[in-house]
């Protein structure tokens, strides 16, 4: 691993001379690339630095030892060296990993009712009202897609596309059956029900990307429509579309224009097909179910929300919190960065074992 470091390292300082060149933004599209590959090294050599310098401390205590006088305080800082050394070791060898190339994308989020009928439509409304606060909290922006919802306010489905650096990082762990207890609005009786809602998490591709073959695609057009069936507007601006080969369709209202609508299309059909060859591909490559944390699968039952109880728990990790509020208001961060760190600790299992 030393050796491997190294070499980044020399890799690093090459790039910072080239990067001082005079004519190093003559081709603008490699420059691009190449500050990406020098920035994407920058913690990394930053660490084995601070590793180097930790190491050193440590040697140079341990020669000072020797006089008696200086035992005491070299002890201590020998210690903390050590300590640092260890941690920095740690931090290092998460930081070697291979990076998920999708973590800087853009997400497509598609929410579904689930079980539980009305109730499950109002579940899947708060799933979205919850990731939207999230968002904003992040400072990512949120473009609505396709929404349609029932007459009491719930969700039937929502797609929605999340823009900001690191969208796909951080809610890739969303996806999954989210269930929820609660009495619902509905019920007079006071009696607590369980439903639930899917959510499923997409990087956002561009069509170059994946190859789609237009003669493969049926285009059907139709009125945007709103609550209840009245209609939002006069002129056939609805797009769905229709993969022929893999029977997936792909709906957007939200635009005016059907130009738009379409191109937002093209955009999560692209996005599906992309996920449908990841999988396809990762079952093939490792022979094994993907791992608990990961990307869950849609039909995997992730997460309780407890109501009577103000609970939330996520199965995946054993992690179960009590402040339902701040959660369903987007306070995701605690339950998304243990996720992320348990994902961590299985793939550096994989990488030693």
């Amino acid at each position: 691993m030393l050796n491997k470091l190294q070499d980044l390292c020399n890799k690093y300082e090459e790039l910072c001379a080239k990067s001082e060149q005079p004519d190093f933004y003559a081709d603008p599209k490699k420059a691009a690339r190449l500050i990406k590959e020098k920035n994407d090294l920058e913690p990394i050599v930053e660490a084995y630095q601070a590793y180097c310098q930790a190491q050193q401390d440590m040697e140079e205590a341990q020669e000072l030892m020797a006089d008696p006088e200086m035992k005491e305080l070299c002890q201590e800082t020998y210690t903390q060296a050590k300590a640092q050394k260890e941690q920095l070791y740690d931090k290092l060898q998460i930081l070697l990993l291979p990076k998920d190339p999708n973590d800087d994308k853009n997400v497509i989020v598609e929410i579904r009712g689930g079980v539980g009928g009305e109730e499950s439509a109002l579940f899947a409304h708060s799933l979205f009202r919850m990731y939207s606060m999230y968002a904003a909290k992040m400072g990512w922006k949120i473009e609505l897609m396709n929404y349609s919802e029932t007459e009491l306010g719930g969700v039937k489905e929502a797609d929605f596309l999340v823009v900001g650096r690191g969208a796909y990082s951080r809610l890739k762990y969303e996806s999954g059956v989210h269930r929820v207890q609660r009495v619902p609005e509905t019920e007079s009786g006071g009696r607590v029900h369980t439903s639930t809602a899917t959510v499923a998490v997409l990087p956002e591709m561009d069509e170059v990307d994946v190859q789609i073959n237009p003669a493969d695609i049926e285009m059907q057009v139709y009125r945007a429509s709103g609550a209840g069936g009245q209609h939002v507007n006069k002129t056939s601006s609805a797009v769905r579309l229709i993969h022929k080969p893999s029977g997936i369709v792909v709906a957007c209202q939200e635009e005016r224009s059907q130009v738009q609508n379409r191109e937002k299309c093209m955009r999560m059909l692209a996005s599906k097909l992309y996920e449908i060859e990841a999988t396809r591909q990762e079952s093939e490559v490792t022979g094994m179910r993907r791992s608990q944390v990961g990307t869950g699968m849609r039909n995997e039952r992730i997460r309780t929300y407890n109501f009577p109880q103000g609970r939330v728990t996520d199965h995946r990790i054993n992690l179960t919190l009590y402040r339902i509020d701040s959660v369903m208001d987007g306070d995701l961060d605690e339950i998304i960065s243990a996720l992320a760190a348990s994902d961590q600790a299985e793939k550096l299992k994989h990488a030693h074992g």
